[in-house]
């Protein structure tokens, strides 16, 4: 399977299984059209550097591939930031907006590089970048997202 669906609730990008109120059938009210976001399933691999991380999507299918690339063309001028979550239950969410995060492609999926020049801001994407490490090597599965919009989900190899 390539990609994920995602049901983008008001209360959470990340549903953890439970309807959210607005979804719930009430008499007399059509149904709501639920909020799908489909995004690519790629495999991460997290890379400290001198000035913060690197953040490496790799896809096996072509095609999710070229889409990954796309939604991180059109979506990476927004925050990066990442969500992991075990069994469906968030196990934490990173938000990088103590840096900046840049986007480029690559043969087969993208590489986010977040940098910063500030030592103490340098720190903290690294931190950032051995817990996102540590959640997929533990069997979670990270939501990269720009600007609260999914850009693609997946573990470590």
């Amino acid at each position: 399977m390539s990609s994920a669906t995602l049901e983008r609730s008001s209360r959470s990008a990340f549903a953890t299984g439970a309807i959210p109120a607005a979804a719930q059938p009430t008499p007399g009210i059509a149904p709501a059209t639920p909020n799908i976001c489909v995004v690519p399933r790629c495999t991460l691999k997290f890379e400290k550097t001198k000035t913060g991380c690197k953040i490496h999507c790799k896809c096996d299918d072509p095609i999710a591939a070229a889409t990954l690339q796309n939604l991180c063309q059109a979506l990476s001028q927004g925050t990066c930031s990442c969500c992991c979550t075990w069994n469906g239950i968030q196990v934490c969410n990173i938000n990088l907006c103590c840096c900046h995060c840049t986007c480029e492609n690559t043969k087969d999926g993208c590489c986010i590089t977040c940098h910063s020049g500030d030592t103490k801001c340098c720190e903290m994407i690294q931190a950032c970048c051995d817990c996102l490490e540590t959640c997929c090597n533990s069997g979670c599965c990270c939501y990269i997202s720009f600007g609260n919009t999914p850009c693609c989900c997946g573990t470590c190899a």
